[in-house]
């Protein structure tokens, strides 16, 4: 069993990386041994050293002299590889270090964990969202926050590497985790949690739901639950080692999204996973109900008005091209895809790439997504749908019929949106998206 911790921690949160970076100094802060505040800027040398006023570092560190002390950062990039990607001014609270990694300035906020999460549950979602969300969101973002926390400093205390990636000749899987993240515990985008400064808590209702959940998270037999979280799951959940490393955690388990969670069909079947997406079955997450929506997604997510089934359709020629350039392996002419491994929400772990150059099986989920669009495809529960031969005799186009958005792991957004909406209570939805799992006092 977890114990409480003797103060509130900190989190490394890594915001920007570019090989120069404007930033505002808003308050006094220390940083080599000066105090220093305003406008300032940090640029790399081709030696991988970071230069500010005139000097030269390895890394530079600003400490704020207060907690009302904060820092604007320019031109953040978020929503990373996404259809939505773009880029804004952020503030944020805490300290400020500046590193050299991957041949870029990387800006990472020292920053407590309250603090932190003031923040997620507004930028993963409006800060309009019922306070049972908002708490329920609390719960889970902390819980996976300290969870990622203890990850890290295994993974970083161990001489091994940590694998995420597994090629042959004929399969390539790879799924992406906090494996890319050395110098710094999560990063500030869609890869770990939303975390986009100050600027996103904008209404008491947030400051009511960390308060009220503080120090709270979810465990499971003693130990801190890897709470996962996406937009929307489609109808069923999805398991975690479909996703990611092959660890089963048993909270996060198949249910369907709805009242009756232990009746679904079991989607690995591949005529149970075409029915299922080709239709669409009543499931909390199963909404476009334009009030809840708009709590609980933000304004450049609501572009995406097709979420619980959507379609995408490519012609084979820019299917082949696109494939190409999001693989980096010439197929020649795409041919046929077959999923040849589904989770238990009907996502496709494995999918058979024919062409005719070659044949590849690609996986997990991500990586999948990955090669079919030119940023990230909703989900990979998708059926195909082959169309007639042109007169090379080959399919003329490929349409994939598809249901939900991200991974379909633990908590769904929209159905705990819908849920919250209903009348459910925090702890119930908890329950629901993490099943036997206990709600405790990490910290006070």
């Amino acid at each position: 069993m977890y114990k409480l911790f003797d103060k509130e921690p900190k989190v490394k949160v890594g915001i920007l990386s570019a090989p120069r970076i404007a930033f505002e100094l808003r308050g006094t802060f220390t940083a080599d041994g000066r105090s220093v505040c305003g406008p300032q800027e940090v640029c790399m040398t081709v030696d991988s050293k970071i230069i500010w006023n005139d000097r030269q570092y390895d890394r530079l560190d600003f400490t704020a002299s207060s907690d009302d002390c904060t820092f604007l950062l320019k031109e953040v990039v978020i929503g990373v590889n996404f259809h939505w990607q773009r880029k804004e001014d952020q503030i944020f609270n805490g300290d400020l270090t500046f590193l050299i990694e991957n041949g870029m300035l990387t800006a990472v906020d020292h920053v407590n964990v309250e603090d932190y999460l003031s923040s997620v549950i507004s930028s993963e979602m409006s800060a309009m969202a019922s306070p049972a969300l908002l708490k329920a969101h609390a719960v889970i973002s902390r819980s996976w926050l300290l969870a990622q926390i203890a990850k890290h400093n295994e993974i970083n205390s161990l001489d091994s590497t940590y694998h995420s990636t597994s090629v042959t000749d004929s399969e390539i899987v790879k799924w992406y985790d906090r494996e890319d993240h050395i110098n710094f515990h999560v990063c500030a985008d869609d890869h770990c949690q939303r975390y986009q400064g100050i600027g996103r808590k904008t209404t008491p209702a947030v400051d009511e739901a960390i308060a009220a959940t503080r120090g709270k998270v979810l465990i499971y037999e003693g130990k801190l639950c890897d709470a996962r979280f996406s937009k929307c799951c489609g109808g069923v959940f999805e398991e975690f080692e479909n996703c990611w490393e092959s660890v089963h955690h048993p909270y996060l388990a198949a249910r369907r999204d709805s009242v009756t969670p232990d009746d679904f069909p079991d989607l690995r079947i591949e005529k149970n996973a075409r029915e299922g997406i080709e239709s669409s079955p009543a499931a909390f997450c199963n909404t476009r109900d334009h009030n809840i929506l708009s709590q609980v997604l933000n304004n450049y997510d609501r572009e995406t008005p097709d979420f619980y089934r959507w379609t995408v359709k490519y012609t084979r020629q820019e299917l082949s091209e696109l494939v190409r350039n999001r693989s980096g392996i010439d197929f020649g002419e795409i041919i046929s895809m077959r999923a040849l491994a589904r989770g238990t929400s009907g996502r496709i772990i494995r999918l058979e790439i024919s062409g005719t150059k070659r044949s590849i099986v690609v996986g997990k989920e991500l990586e999948i997504r990955r090669w079919l669009s030119t940023s990230h495809l909703y989900s990979s529960a998708f059926v195909i749908r082959e169309g007639r031969p042109d007169q090379s005799g080959y399919p003329a186009d490929f349409t994939l019929l598809g249901a939900g958005w991200g991974h379909g792991v633990g908590l769904c957004q929209i159905g705990a949106a819908v849920m919250g909406a209903n009348g459910y209570f925090y702890d119930q939805i908890l329950s629901h998206y993490f099943k036997d799992s206990e709600l405790t006092q990490l910290y006070t």
